[in-house]
């Protein structure tokens, strides 16, 4: 299972720039966007103090319920190897690509 050091590798690569380094919403990269990129080190926290795995996953890899012109955040589901690994999403072994389930792991452990 990836850890939460390689999936900061892939934010810092890739999400930074609008999250910032920190994941709170404060990059450069987020001037002038509507809506605001989140806070991240709060997710938990506006799930009832648990770690909205699901949600997030789905939202990372291009949530369905958001079509591509309603987002400003880009969808990575086609920039992610396939190297899938066992990630457990509601009870359930899912397979994930590793890339994801590494930047899954590290928000979780950047969660206030």
């Amino acid at each position: 299972m990836p850890e939460p050091e390689e999936g900061q590798a892939f934010f810092a690569e890739n999400c930074m720039s609008c999250h910032g380094r920190d994941g709170r919403g404060n990059g450069p990269g987020s001037a002038g966007l509507s809506p605001m990129p989140p806070d991240l080190t709060l997710l938990a926290r506006g799930n009832d103090g648990m770690f909205p795995t699901a949600r997030s996953l789905s939202y990372i890899w291009g949530d369905p319920d958001q079509g591509h012109l309603a987002r400003v955040m880009p969808q990575f589901g086609g920039a992610m190897a396939d190297d899938l690994v066992p990630l457990e999403v509601d009870g359930v072994l899912t397979p994930t690509p590793r890339a994801l389930a590494a930047v899954l792991a590290y928000l979780e452990s950047i969660q206030r």
